[in-house]
């Protein structure tokens, strides 16, 4: 199946895009998303006190609020609104370090029946120079090199540019409301047996403003140490 607009919007794709107190890029996020490639967008605020949320409904897209901080919960929130159903769902974030341009590569391998979670990798693919600070880098590997170690299987990223399907998603019982998300549905697809797909994107740096987290070296820390945590207690379940 070759992926066009109608049969995007066919599929009812989904978008979703955490965002807090980004005013200065979500309007130019919003606008340079390809036409036709998703049915529904959906802005998952956490809490702006910008115009965060101003902005994005006058560029068109729906808007959940979830008060709790926290990547998770903005996630979890923003799927209550998506209906039951097996639609693609996107997840990018709003600061135009992706592009929304190479969605169509995390769509591609689902429509085809090729994979059932699909990641987009900065490794494979290419960062721009500073939009991968060391901090990250190194956090990056000792989380993969710990996945493989007690899951048994290697990722090259554990990047949040991804697509899944939305019945897949509500599968996976996904419970972290914080910076846990992504490995924990990376976990939570491998020991469920799903086939996991890598492909290379592109990351820039941050067209304004600063990362929540890997702008600030404690917040990164304290990231991974939860990231680390949420590894062990998966492992736990697991044993």
């Amino acid at each position: 199946m070759s992926l066009n607009p109608d049969a995007s919007l066919d599929e009812g794709a989904v978008l979703i895009i955490p965002a807090l107190n980004e005013e200065a890029v979500i309007g130019a996020a919003l606008a340079d998303i390809s036409p036709g490639l998703f049915k529904t967008i959906i802005v998952a605020d956490n809490g702006s006190t910008d115009r965060t949320v101003e902005i994005a409904r006058a560029a068109g897209a729906t808007v959940t609020i979830e008060p709790e901080r926290g990547y998770g919960a903005a996630c979890l929130r923003a799927l209550r609104e998506v209906p039951g159903g097996s639609q693609p769902i996107v997840f990018m974030q709003a600061d135009l370090s992706e592009k929304s341009s190479e969605a169509h590569q995390l769509l591609r391998p689902l429509y085809e029946g090729r994979a059932d979670l699909v990641i987009g990798s900065r490794t494979l693919g290419s960062a721009a120079p500073g939009a991968l600070l060391p901090h990250q880098r190194l956090g990056n590997s000792v989380l993969i090199v710990l996945m493989r170690l007690l899951f048994r299987h290697s990722f090259t990223d554990l990047g949040p540019f991804r697509a899944i399907r939305a019945d897949t998603l509500r599968n996976l019982d996904m419970r972290e409301h914080n910076y846990g998300w992504t490995v924990e549905m990376q976990v939570k697809a491998v020991r469920r047996g799903l086939r996991v797909l890598e492909v290379p994107v592109s990351y820039q740096v941050r067209a304004a403003g600063v990362n929540k987290v890997s702008g600030n070296l404690g917040v990164s820390v304290k990231a991974g140490l939860k990231m680390i945590l949420v590894l062990l207690r998966l492992w736990t379940e697991r044993a």
